[in-house]
């Protein structure tokens, strides 16, 4: 299955955090930019931090939570499906970094047919993230 890229402009509060954020945790290799916004290559896709200053230097963004498998899954948030090692690879990555995870790494729906590994954490300006990982990619993303 070929996929296009997609592309997703969001907020931050500052953008030399988001550089260190993404560019240096996260491993995104950086594209154009300027003053007030800078392209990130996420995972093949574009991801565009734009500056908003109402935000504060130590402000977030609020996020609303939904309850999914025991837990409160914060909306909205963006990421990736990757394969369980590179998936891993991340998630000891975030933790030799002391990451903190909204919902720690674990095995969402085990033994149904959407079973998944799944971690979610803030960005410094308080985006959601989610990275997700499935054993077999094809048959079980759009699994119900």
């Amino acid at each position: 299955m070929q996929l296009d890229p997609f592309h997703l402009a969001f907020q931050v509060r500052d953008i030399a955090e988001a550089r260190a954020f993404y560019g240096d945790l996260l491993g995104c290799s950086e594209g154009r930019s300027a003053e007030t916004w800078v392209d990130f290559n996420f995972f093949g896709h574009q991801v565009v931090c734009h500056l908003n200053p109402d935000i504060g230097p130590d402000g977030s963004i609020a996020a609303h939570v939904n309850p999914v498998d025991g837990h409160g899954v914060p909306v909205p948030h963006f990421g990736v499906v990757l394969t369980m090692d590179r998936w891993q690879s991340l998630a000891d990555r975030l933790r030799e970094r002391q990451i903190e995870f909204i919902i720690e790494p674990y095995i969402r729906f085990q033994g149904q047919p959407g079973e998944q590994a799944t971690m979610f954490f803030l960005d410094p300006s308080g985006n959601a993230l989610e990275f997700k990982a499935f054993k077999d990619i094809e048959s079980q993303l759009f699994a119900n």
